[in-house]
Formats: C-alpha cells, structure tokens, sequence
C-alpha cells in the first residue's frame, strides 16, 4: 500500500481511526437497534414511529457510510463484523427484551445521548489530541445529527404538553410581556 501522507503522522492517523472505528461501532449498534423497533412497534404511536425510524435508519445508513470511508481515507480499515461492533461500542444490546413503544424511544433518546457525548470527546481528541480538524468537522456535523434525533425523540415522550418539561406555559415569557 503506498504511504498516506496527508500531514498527520501514522500515530495521529491511528488515533484517529480508532476512535473512527468506535464510531462507527455505536453506530451500527443504534442502526440495529432502530431497525428493530421500527419492526416491532405496536399501539397508537405506530405510524409516527414506525415512519420516524425508517428516517433515523436511513440517515445512520448513511453516516456509516460515511464512517467508514473517513477512515479508509486516513489510510485504515474499517470495523466490518458483528464482533468487532460489539466489542468496540459503547451502546449495549437488549437480547429477549422487547418493551413498549415509549421505552423504545427513551432507549434510544440514551443512545443518542451517549453517542453525542462521546463524539463531543473524539471532536476534541481529533483538534486537541491528533491536530485532525477535517475529522474533529466531520465528526461535529454526526455529533449534531444525533442531537437533532435526540430531540426529535425526547418530544415525543413530552406528548401532550403545551410547554418544554419542567415549565409551566405562565413561566413562559413572550417578547410582549417581557
């Protein structure tokens, strides 16, 4: 294979990748995860959630992509087997457990959150640690994806209420009463 070099020594490169590769990891864990529920959801929710997975999926599809080529372009190999993704992910599995639709969702609201919360860490390993901005970039604009999931998640599980969790619509101040 002829050298990378692309301004990052081979350390910086392999620091990078591994975090990449437990990246990626997380990442096909939460696919698998979302897949399933869309699969396997029932009640009045069913729809919603069933055509709201179908976008995360196909989304997380994509960043895995994404993942993986980032880290072929660094001059290393992706993680590509069921054990490699299990030992190197942060995200547990849930074998023989099928809840109810709300905790599908606040499941994956914690998986999102943890996902974002390690992805805010490699951001700055990559810009701090490896002096990578193009993947610390790269991984920002996954990092906001999962938050934007996150939060599309979390207001579902606030159903009917009118204000965000924790406030009451009278502690709401609008410019006119301000």
């Amino acid at each position: 294979m002829q050298s990378v070099n692309i301004g990052l020594s081979q350390e910086q490169r392999q620091g990078v990748i591994s975090l990449l590769n437990q990246d990626l990891a997380d990442s096909y864990l939460l696919i698998i995860k979302t897949k399933k529920y869309h699969w396997d959801v029932v009640g009045p929710a069913f729809r919603t959630l069933h055509t709201l997975w179908e976008e995360h999926y196909n989304a997380l599809a994509l960043n895995i992509d994404a993942i993986a080529e980032r880290v072929r372009s660094l001059g290393g190999y992706p993680i590509g087997t069921a054990k490699g993704f299990l030992d190197n992910a942060s995200l547990k599995e849930h074998p023989g457990d099928l809840p109810n639709a709300n905790e599908m969702v606040r499941r994956l609201v914690s998986d999102h959150e943890q996902v974002v919360r390690n992805l805010r860490d490699h951001v700055d390993q990559c810009g701090d640690k490896f002096h990578d901005e193009g993947t610390a970039d790269f991984l920002t604009g996954l990092m906001e994806q999962h938050e934007e999931m996150a939060w599309m998640l979390r207001s579902f599980l606030e159903g009917d209420e009118l204000a965000p969790s924790g406030q009451r619509e009278s502690d709401i101040k609008t410019p006119a009463a301000v």
